[in-house]
């Protein structure tokens, strides 16, 4: 089976009215960037239970959508890794931000014969910066502007 035939796009956007799992915030942009750093870096060394408790503090679904999200992850990263060998990096590729209520990163985890891309989303509320979606896939040709 291809690779590339096998659609991992994982993608989770909130509806703000369901807070379950979160009830942390983020104070500010360089906090966002910070986690989506970490979290990226954790992707790259396939510790993909400490990436998703880490988004978990920041993302208002409820916790069993996370749980599935945190499997389904956890068995199509393993399939990368055995077809296109080891994660060797990370690369920050973009950053777009509307007003001061939304930013987006995007980010891809380097293997030794592919890359994956991973897509942040944040949205501030009255609290602070929140998760308002995350999105891996391979399908990284939208990135060629």
């Amino acid at each position: 089976m291809n690779f590339k035939n096998l659609s991992i796009l994982i993608l989770c956007l909130i509806t703000f009215n369901v807070v379950k799992g979160q009830e942390r915030f983020l104070t500010d942009s360089n906090d966002t960037k910070a986690l989506s750093q970490k979290v990226t870096e954790l992707f790259k060394e396939n510790k993909i239970s400490l990436a998703m408790k880490e988004l978990k503090l920041y993302w208002p679904l409820p916790v069993n959508e996370l749980d599935v999200l945190e499997e389904k992850t956890v068995k199509y990263l393993n399939m990368v890794e055995q077809r296109f060998g080891k994660a060797e990096g990370t690369i920050k590729i973009n950053e777009q931000k509307i007003k001061d209520i939304a930013i987006r990163e995007t980010y891809f985890v380097l293997y030794q014969n592919t890359a994956i891309r991973l897509i942040y989303i944040y949205y501030k509320n009255k609290n602070g910066w929140v998760i308002g979606g995350f999105k891996w896939d391979d399908s990284f040709i939208e990135e060629f502007k």
